[in-house]
């Protein structure tokens, strides 16, 4: 062989190298006998492994029996590759001009930079080109020494950058991935599936297990977006769709999907949801209700009704403000209404004002609610809620265009985008707010690239999957980005399936104890619901 040909087929070399330490390699499956015995069976089988990475990766999977008809299986695959590393993005450009006048830049100031162009676009992106260019300096092997070159571009006056993880791209790599399966056959499992709130209230965080420990839960997984910070609303408002026990709770981001459970518990499906609200007074006046417990203003994840600026479309992880708005609390909110500038009208438990005060923050009636106004909302109240008179707030929600009876259902849990929809990967996470035109670094990082997620999904016969995958954690499990999470679902039999919240609020518990590995430094997130397996 010449000089020149090994030259070229090095580094196809050393992959097969690599592969023949990893590759083909059956996967090892291991079943409990009995819920109550506690032993194991080892069962070497020939099953397809997961659609992650390379295949034939060295793959191991435990499962057990939690109760019948429920199975938990962990799943461990791959190994950490040896050509990831820790390196520094410096920008995100639209442009490969702009890529190519900042490489320039840096190359000036003694860097060597480099420039990746982002090709892959949201699946249902109608514009074509790559989705931007990224430009990035150096090469570590751990993560402390990339910080210090972070630390060094910040002081020479570079912003935005950040540190991150070769294995994260959402490139070809061998791993690895922890993931968890919660198999749940509603024909056989007798317990009861239900969706809870932080503390049995929305002014509140819970970690999943403190909620699992409390209601002394099978098994439990966190539910759907919420409010973070109190800049962006109330901390631990639900950011969609929510109801609990048959009770609307949230308001939906209108057009998102949304995981449906029927007061039955059988034929739980994914659906896109939309809702509308209105207060209707005794004087036969009519206004649009904006929200429920939430914070008049500002609308998380956006999708709502009424002049909402900048957009009415859903925008997710930005929050979009009205100062007109009429919103709606009742006691699963708290004690109080969020308190600021406005009018509130007090009503008891068969609608009737009984107070109507000047400002914002009064407590909400056990059997009753408060319907808050800011703006033209206030005035509207001023005229038609006053002391004596009658309100009635009409609910009305929508599944994939058609009603909704929330006397049918004990809860919907928010999430989003859809992953699979009746056997087809779609993934409309344009249309569900995950990419936005005029920051497109926004869907690289949430949809491209590689996260802990927390997925669900119904096979064909209704059996039903709750996934966590761990991420963020080099070394131990690399995450999966939106196209991952989709072959995964459906590998795992799934003919519908949804991207649930992620990120540092990944967690699964089976009785009290966490069976992933949580994202976030400080360890086990406070999340604002979850869905509870009791028995």
């Amino acid at each position: 062989m010449s000089p020149s040909l090994k030259k070229i087929l090095a580094p196809v070399i050393a992959s097969v190298s690599l592969a023949s330490a990893i590759f083909a390699v059956p996967v090892v499956s291991e079943r409990s006998v009995s819920a109550d015995s506690g032993q194991k069976i080892a069962l070497p089988s020939q099953k397809k492994g997961l659609p992650l990475g390379f295949p034939f990766l060295r793959e191991q999977r435990t499962t057990q029996s939690i109760a019948p008809g429920m199975t938990h299986t962990k799943i461990t695959r791959g190994l950490p590759f040896e050509r990831d590393f820790f390196t520094v993005d410096v920008d995100f450009t639209e442009t490969h001009d702009q890529a190519k006048e900042l490489a320039k830049k840096l190359k000036s100031e003694g860097y060597n930079p480099t420039v990746h162009r982002i090709a892959n676009r949201a699946p249902d992106d109608k514009v074509k080109g790559p989705l931007g260019y990224l430009v990035r300096i150096g090469k570590f092997e751990t993560e402390e020494e990339a910080k210090k070159l972070q630390q060094q571009l910040t002081a020479s006056g570079y912003k935005g950058h950040r540190t991150v993880f070769t294995g994260e791209d959402g490139q070809p790599t061998t791993g690895p991935w922890v993931i968890n399966v919660l198999e749940v056959d509603p024909r056989t499992f007798n317990g009861t599936m239900l969706p809870v709130l932080a503390n049995d209230r929305i002014q509140d965080r819970e970690k999943l297990s403190s909620m699992s420990t409390r209601y002394k839960a099978l098994a439990a997984i966190n539910g759907g977006y919420f409010v973070m910070g109190s800049r962006d609303g109330v901390p631990g408002d639900p950011t969609g769709i929510t109801v609990i026990n048959g009770k609307l709770v949230s308001e939906a981001l209108n057009g998102r999907s949304s995981l449906i459970i029927p007061a039955d518990k059988t034929d739980v499906r994914i659906a896109s949801i939309t809702s509308a609200h209105t207060a209707i007074s005794s004087d036969g006046d009519v206004r649009e209700v904006d929200g429920l417990n939430r914070r008049p203003k500002l609308i998380r994840s956006c999708g709502g009704v009424g002049g909402d600026t900048p957009t009415e479309n859903i925008k997710h992880d930005f929050t979009c403000k009205d100062d007109s708005e009429l919103v709606h609390f009742s006691p699963i909110f708290g004690k109080r209404t969020d308190a600021g500038e406005g009018v509130e009208a007090v009503l008891n438990e068969y609608g009737e004002v009984v107070e109507l005060r000047k400002q914002r923050g009064v407590t909400i009636p056990k059997n009753g609610s408060v319907l808050s106004g800011t703006g033209e909302a206030a005035q509207w109240l001023e005229l038609h809620a006053q002391v004596g008179m009658k309100l009635t707030v009409k609910n009305e929600v929508f599944a994939d265009g058609e009603p909704l009876p929330l006397e049918q259902v004990s809860g919907i849990i928010n999430g989003g985008p859809r992953l699979i929809d009746n056997g087809n990967n779609t993934i409309p996470a344009m249309a569900e707010g995950f990419h936005r035109v005029e920051d497109p670094e926004f869907y690289y990082r949430f949809g491209e690239r590689r996260n802990p997620r927390t997925l669900t999904g119904v096979k064909a016969d209704g059996t039903l999957l709750f996934v966590t995958v761990d991420g963020r954690a080099p070394g131990l499990s690399v995450g999966t980005n939106f196209k991952e999470s989709a072959l995964l679902m459906k590998s795992l039999g799934a003919v519908n399936a949804l991207n649930l919240d992620g990120g540092g609020s990944t967690t699964m518990t089976i009785g009290n104890n966490v069976v992933n590995h949580p994202s976030d430094k400080a360890g086990e997130r406070p999340i604002a619901d979850a869905i509870l397996f009791m028995p």
